[in-house]
């Protein structure tokens, strides 16, 4: 009871100062004052225009162009001199002499090097004193020769005297194989003689040899004995030097790969490159195609020899190479870019885009679908013919042509209705308007 009449008489006192309705009437007065705000706000939003963007298709283009076309094909090698000889030893021994150094100049029959021949001369003499003897078995045993030859006739006399009482026939026959075993032991003695001739002919070639001359006019590429050296020549004749013959005129040797030595012959003309001077280029010229193989890692090559005019000296051998062979040229001919060649129209959004659409209304309303430009209408070009695109009126138009040869950049038009400076359409790019 006591708190009834408190809230009555709280009501009454506000009532008193008219302040009963105030909290209804700020209420209503915030509503009122952002709804005139808003209202404003959002029917010029909806009445505002979008800002209207035209999408523009921009052609890039390049001109038909009258000029010369070469196809080549790109290989790797290695210089090498047209004749390299590697001089070695029959003998074993120890160099007593080395004559040439690297990078020096030898003639044919120059000495390069020589081994020590003490023990050789030693086996001379040794086999000039077997000669001796051999030669002195020889009249030894012609001298018994002559004697058994000399007893047998005289044993034949007494006989043919004797009317063939004596001698005994025993006594004849005895005569007769004396003397065949002196004639044997004679020739036996002649081969000896010949087999101590051979013997001591080997032992002065072995000396002839111990010297090591140059068999070319040349240059020392490579020296790989020094004086003391002992040379082991028991299961193969060691490589003492490394001889090129004519360094003005050199070999490259490239691998041309399995799909381009089909189109690569002798005769052509290539242009190579060499770390060692690169800005130069050096020209060659195709001289051999061989038909054997290499297979490294599952990659078929074909070595194809260039000949090389190095009168200046500045290429050595061993240098790595990167040559182009032209297996192809075409003078004063048409050439489009292979990007022109590659170029179709594509298909695009409508040009147009209405007010309406960009605008914040025709973004909430629902609106009719659009559909995609069609490609301009062409005819799909004859067997062997392609299409090249030109601007007609602002719009691509196809044209028809012939093509032939390429390098990977451009392409050789061989027929159409294509003159020099003729744009053709490489590419196309939106931008906005």
């Amino acid at each position: 009871m006591k708190n009834t009449s408190q809230a009555s008489s709280g009501e009454k006192i506000r009532e008193t100062l008219g302040l009963a309705g105030a909290a209804s009437k700020s209420f209503w007065k915030r509503w009122y004052f952002w709804l005139a705000l808003v209202i404003p706000i959002a029917i010029a939003a909806l009445l505002w225009p979008g800002r209207t963007e035209r999408i523009i298709l921009r052609y890039q283009t390049a001109p038909i162009e009258q000029g010369n076309l070469a196809v080549t094909v790109t290989a790797t090698g290695n210089l090498a001199p047209t004749n390299e000889v590697e001089v070695g030893s029959e003998l074993s021994g120890i160099v007593a002499s080395v004559a040439v150094d690297y990078n020096d100049r030898v003639k044919v029959g120059q000495v390069l090097a020589k081994l020590d021949v003490t023990k050789l001369n030693t086996q001379i003499l040794q086999s000039e004193a077997a000669l001796e003897s051999a030669k002195a078995k020889v009249l030894q045993t012609q001298a018994t020769a002559k004697v058994a030859r000399s007893n047998l006739e005289r044993l034949r006399q007494a006989r043919e005297l004797s009317g063939g009482k004596v001698p005994a026939p025993q006594d004849l026959d005895s005569a007769e194989a004396e003397l065949s075993k002196a004639l044997a032991d004679e020739a036996g003695a002649t081969a000896a003689v010949a087999q101590a001739r051979a013997t001591l002919e080997e032992i002065r070639t072995d000396l002839s040899k111990s010297t090591i001359v140059s068999p070319i006019n040349g240059i020392v590429l490579e020296r790989s004995v020094e004086p003391g050296q002992t040379v082991a020549a028991s299961l193969e004749a060691p490589v003492l030097f490394t001889l090129a013959e004519d360094l003005a005129r050199m070999e490259l040797q490239v691998d041309v790969d399995e799909a381009d030595v089909g189109s690569v012959k002798a005769g052509q003309e290539a242009v190579f490159t060499v770390d060692a001077y690169p800005a130069r280029t050096f020209p060659a010229r195709a001289v051999q195609v061989r038909y054997g193989a290499d297979n490294e890692d599952g990659v078929v090559t074909y070595k194809t020899v260039l000949d090389v005019d190095n009168a200046d000296l500045a290429l050595r051998p061993g240098m790595t190479a990167t040559a182009d062979i032209t297996v192809e040229k075409r003078d004063n001919i048409l050439l489009v870019p292979n990007a022109a060649l590659r170029f179709t129209p594509a298909a695009s959004a409508p040009a147009q885009t209405t007010q309406q659409k960009n605008s914040l209304l025709g973004k909430i309303l629902p609106h009719p679908p659009t559909h995609p430009e069609k490609k301009p209408a062409t005819a799909a070009p004859a067997p062997g013919r392609r299409q090249l695109w030109i601007l007609r009126d602002g719009q691509p138009a196809a044209v028809e042509v012939t093509t032939g040869l390429t390098d990977g950049l451009k392409t050789e038009i061989v027929d159409g209705p294509l003159q020099p400076g003729t744009a053709v359409i490489t590419g196309a790019e939106e931008g906005g308007a």
